[in-house]
């Protein structure tokens, strides 16, 4: 399924808040309650893991150690080939079969009605910029990140920069 954004308020254009059944600015977000909502969407598993009740998939619960130090640091920020490789290489709560998400599956788990952090809570400390595994369309030297602190994503990074990592996989 697809997520819903969270979203319950509507604004006018100049950002005051107004009824989502306004004629001044019909059809925000904010008006429909669509995809699965955000109240009861992940379960903590108990064992560093978090489920999206909502896609079946089954997500790292915080952001990857990768350099194996027991703190998430930015000592943790990799460039795209290694955090592909970190998550090829996870073994993690009884599973071996974790890889980097692609950029919808991970934008998927933005909270847009969330600011200074636009991520649900239960995935713990999180830093800003996350790599997914999809490389940008106008060249493949660029790939895709989200960016978990404003929830947005953008395609306009060289995969030689270092940004954090979080993995996925499918869900039993």
């Amino acid at each position: 399924g697809l997520p819903d954004t969270g979203q319950t308020k509507c604004y006018d254009r100049t950002g005051v808040e107004i009824p989502c059944d306004s004629p001044t600015c019909p059809g925000q977000d904010g008006s429909y309650a669509t995809g699965c909502p955000s109240e009861g969407r992940f379960t903590d598993n108990g064992d560093v893991t978090v489920t999206d009740n909502c896609t079946g998939l089954q997500w790292q619960k915080d952001t990857a150690d990768v350099n194996g130090d027991g703190q998430t640091t930015d000592q943790d920020y990799v460039p795209w080939c290694d955090a592909l490789a970190y998550c090829e290489d996870l073994s993690l709560a009884g599973h071996d079969d974790w890889r980097l998400p692609n950029v919808r599956e991970l934008q998927s788990i933005v909270d847009y009605w969330r600011f200074d952090g636009a991520i649900n809570p239960m995935f713990g400390a999180f830093g800003s910029c996350y790599w997914s595994s999809t490389f940008g369309a106008v060249s493949p030297v660029y790939a895709w990140v989200v960016h978990f602190y404003y929830g947005y994503v953008f395609d306009d990074v060289e995969r030689d920069v270092f940004f954090y990592v979080r993995a996925v996989r499918r869900g039993t």
